[in-house]
């Protein structure tokens, strides 16, 4: 593995929706700043928690797999920001030791948080709060509020007949 440098922004990737914002954020930043992007995908081979890499059957295949999604988010993002330098790199790893391991060298570390609740948190962490305790450079987090949630379906609730309808009740 390439140790980001000093001036690299690191930033986490995985297959969410606020990775990619994340992403795109830190390349915002680069093309002001002039530094370079490290977009970081740990992964590991756990065929007990991951169904597909059972079906896949070998550490490799996952590593392709991974890195082929790596490098689709990475040329969306190159697409809207064609002239910041940015490096896709996959780590057999857990994302929060990859994370912190990679802050040691970079200037700043961008990750998404997906917004879990304070259970989900308990029972599984979160690799942003790890990453906030731990990492060695600054850390932004992009709030999982700040991505638009896919459009639903082009077929129209229906509304209840004989009134004002207030829309769906929380």
């Amino acid at each position: 593995m390439t140790q980001p440098t000093q001036d690299d922004i690191v930033v986490g990737v995985d297959h969410s929706a606020i990775s990619a914002a994340a992403l795109r954020w830190a390349m915002a930043e680069a093309a002001v700043s002039g530094r370079q992007v490290v977009a970081l995908r740990a992964w590991t081979f756990e065929p007990v928690y991951d169904l597909g890499a059972a079906v896949a059957g070998t550490p490799q295949t996952v590593a392709d797999r991974e890195r082929k999604q790596l490098d689709e988010v990475v040329g969306e993002a190159r697409a809207e920001h064609p002239g910041v330098a940015v490096r896709a790199q996959l780590v057999e790893h857990s994302a929060a030791v990859a994370l912190e391991e990679a802050s040691k060298t970079a200037s700043m570390l961008v990750l998404g948080s997906h917004g879990h609740s304070r259970l989900l948190k308990l029972l599984v962490g979160s690799v942003a709060e790890h990453c906030l305790r731990e990492a060695s450079c600054p850390v932004v987090v992009i709030p999982a509020r700040t991505v638009p949630e896919p459009e639903k379906d082009a077929i129209a609730e229906p509304e209840p007949a004989g009134g004002y309808y207030p829309g769906p009740l929380l």
